[in-house]
């Protein structure tokens, strides 16, 4: 395996610009969830309930755009190089902010919202960039510096939307579309290309599919295990974006502000175990070790948000909750070191569509299960059933992990 390049000042800024890049995508992402119930009011002239299952469809095409579009581009990143394929993203970005300020309708907001799902995948081009220039063995410290730009992004972004959108639902897309616009400038002076020209691969569009993606992954020896553990993983935290809200008002009473809040509050948790405790984690245990800690501090954490009565106690649950950050940056640095390098930009597409994928079904499968213990008559409403279903899964995806790790060890 031919070793990482060594790391220059133009590298270090082209880095940066990574971090900048993933940071925005969840700035974008996030941006929209307070002002999007007044957008679609405005633009469709609807009531708010039905506003909200129209946001609801919107999410979907998010989605299903996300696990559709991954692999295609990592795919087309492998063959092209990740140089243009970002850029691209980057501009095709800025114009989804410009289709939501302008849009004359609710067709507008949907091809936004599928357009911003497309790309918005570029973190799988950044994952592939960042596998490019890191030695396997920096790579979870890596990845774990990307998971604090996406929660950093998650902490500003509704904070950010918030705040503008009180000058009006279009205003924050106007803004976000100018710092996608200076972002891409940017990146187009200090972004190299990684991949060289003879560790390029032909496009095959059978792998460039997510269905493809999971095939191709068959060759690579120890990748499926894993890529189930981490579908399963997702699926069962996204009990977290399906039901916190609508649990926080029926359990504690909360306001909007302080669902916020408390998002803002674990956003900036996240960040802090993913950016500076990564690093020094994965030195003292291995990779392994940490992703195991982080699934039982997930499945601790979601069973005790099903048993908390005051607000204190979430906010020691969120500390505790906060080692789940490092699972994913593990589960991918892992599976980086099982595939050759002119397959990294294919394995992060495979990524992508996975937890895509399984965060689509997930938050549908929770917000039913929320629905049916707060259905009329349900005696006494049980708001808090989703998390323990969210525990008793996380258990068995950490027992999943363990057993796949025994297995790879014993081959």
């Amino acid at each position: 395996m031919t070793a990482a390049p060594k790391q220059s000042p133009v590298m270090n800024r082209a880095v940066i610009f990574i971090l900048i890049t993933v940071f925005l995508d969840m700035v974008g992402f996030g941006i929209i969830i307070p002002v999007l119930p007044a957008l679609i009011g405005q633009v469709g002239h609807v009531p708010l309930g039905e506003a909200a299952v129209i946001g609801g469809w919107m999410a979907a095409g998010y989605s299903l755009a996300q696990f559709l579009s991954g692999p295609f581009l990592g795919n087309l990143s492998d063959r092209y190089g990740r140089r243009p394929l970002l850029l691209l993203a980057i501009a095709g970005l800025g114009i989804d902010f410009l289709l939501h300020a302008l849009a004359p309708d609710l067709a507008w907001l949907f091809l936004g919202r599928v357009l911003a799902g497309f790309c918005g995948a570029s973190w799988v081009i950044a994952n592939a960039f960042i596998a490019d220039i890191t030695p396997p063995q920096e790579r979870g410290r890596a990845f774990g510096l990307m998971g604090a730009a996406f929660g950093l992004g998650f902490v500003i972004g509704p904070a950010l939307g918030g705040l503008l959108g009180e000058l009006g639902p279009r205003v924050p897309f106007y803004v976000a579309a100018t710092v996608s616009g200076l972002n891409l400038i940017y990146g187009w002076f200090v972004l190299p290309e990684t991949l060289s020209a003879d560790k390029r691969r032909p496009l095959d569009l059978a792998r460039a599919n997510p269905f493809g993606a999971f095939r191709v992954f068959a060759s690579y020896p120890g990748v499926l295990p894993f890529c189930a553990v981490m579908a399963m993983f997702f699926f069962f935290s996204s009990v977290y974006p399906a039901i916190w809200p609508f649990w926080g008002k029926a359990r504690f009473g909360w306001s909007e502000a302080m669902v916020g809040v408390t998002l803002a509050v674990f956003g900036v948790i996240m960040a802090v175990f993913q950016g500076l405790l990564t690093g020094p984690a994965v030195k003292l245990l291995g990779e392994y070790r940490v992703a195991v800690i982080g699934l039982l501090c997930a499945a601790i954490a979601a069973t005790g948000y099903g048993l908390v009565g005051t607000l204190a106690m979430v906010v020691v649950l969120m500390v505790v909750h906060g080692p789940e950050g490092f699972v994913h940056p593990m589960l991918t640095a892992i599976l980086s070191a099982r595939v050759p390098e002119n397959a990294q930009g294919e394995l992060q597409g495979g990524i992508s569509a996975i937890t895509n994928l399984a965060m689509l079904v997930g938050t549908v499968f929770f917000a039913q299960v929320f629905g049916w213990f707060m259905r009329e008559g349900a005696e006494p409403p049980a708001p808090e059933m989703p998390f323990f279903v969210a525990g008793v899964g996380l258990l068995a995806t950490l027992f999943v992990m363990i057993r796949v790790t025994q297995r790879q060890k014993t081959k």
